[in-house]
């Protein structure tokens, strides 16, 4: 049954129509420097280099969304990414590889992520990070680490700092803590239970666990839901108004890191749907900014 004009749904359906279209209506802002971490054309890195030109400044891993989709890359986030570099961060926009346009079946949406290669890419950026960064942006300080991430990007962000407690043999996992002052996820699949039960992107979490049957095994890999506790101080981002990834989800997340005995913050931001967080011509997104700073400072 479709809804009628002016009801709730309908409503919500405009407003985050609106929302997108403000957040993906800035022109892409080039970046000061380019390094690779991998062969990939898609293992790539954008530097930011802070716009007052400060020295020491901390570095931003900013990890994009886009359901891990082939046609959602770096570059929506690049006004984002200027936006933290005139707050006086150094900032790093991570490519990585995604779900491709050859991978689904006419009118469909393309297929999320690419298993192992997404998770591949984040792990090696990660690692690489202090060196690139210290080449590319001599001003940055890589002692200093705050990982970001929206929508999909919020998930990895989430499973960047968790890969020390990843199950034993993976080939992602870390001996010990990643070194993170700590992350700031904005609207992130952060529980796959959750995401699943609400149909978030239109089953992207099944699609990038190479669906049903590999779901349960890959899950322990994957799901930041699982992967507590992490020992490193988290915030979550989250508009009551997000109709993409619903507050459900990061509510689930919270939970699970409380009964894990790990407190993690959420900022819930009524009238704020999923898109805001990433807009810099939005209020969310100087929240988002105040969040990074608490961590960073």
């Amino acid at each position: 049954m479709s809804d009628s004009p002016g009801s709730p749904d309908s409503a919500a359906r405009e407003r985050d129509a609106a929302e997108s279209a403000s957040a993906f209506a800035h022109p892409a802002v080039a970046p000061d420097a380019t390094a690779a971490y991998g062969d990939h054309p898609d293992q790539v890195v954008d530097f930011y280099a802070p716009r007052d030109g400060r020295t020491a400044a901390p570095l931003v891993v900013l990890l994009h969304g886009g359901a891990w989709r082939a046609p959602y890359d770096r570059a929506h986030v690049s006004p984002l990414a200027d936006f933290l570099a005139r707050r006086g961060f150094a900032v790093a926009n991570v490519e990585y590889r995604r779900g491709g346009e050859g991978q689904r079946a006419p009118g469909a949406d393309p297929v999320a992520g690419r298993w192992p290669e997404t998770f591949d890419d984040v792990a090696a950026a990660l690692d690489a990070m202090p060196v690139l960064a210290a080449r590319a942006l001599p001003g940055a300080d890589v002692r200093r680490i705050v990982v970001t991430g929206h929508s999909a990007g919020g998930h990895l962000a989430l499973w960047a700092a968790a890969r020390h407690v990843l199950p034993e043999g993976s080939s992602w996992r870390l001996p010990a803590p990643p070194p993170l002052r700590g992350v700031v996820a904005l609207a992130p699949i952060a529980d796959f239970a959750a995401a699943v039960r609400l149909g978030v992107c239109g089953g992207a979490v099944t699609q990038l666990l190479g669906g049903e049957a590999g779901d349960e095994d890959r899950a322990a890999h994957a799901d930041p839901g699982v992967l507590l506790p992490t020992g490193i101080a988290t915030a979550i981002v989250q508009g009551v108004d997000d109709i993409v990834v619903p507050q459900a989800v990061s509510e689930a997340y919270v939970d699970a890191a409380a009964l894990a005995g790990e407190t993690v913050g959420l900022t819930l931001l009524g009238g704020v749907g999923h898109f805001p967080l990433i807009d810099p011509a939005a209020d969310a997104c100087a929240v988002v900014a105040e969040e990074i700073t608490q961590l960073a400072w």
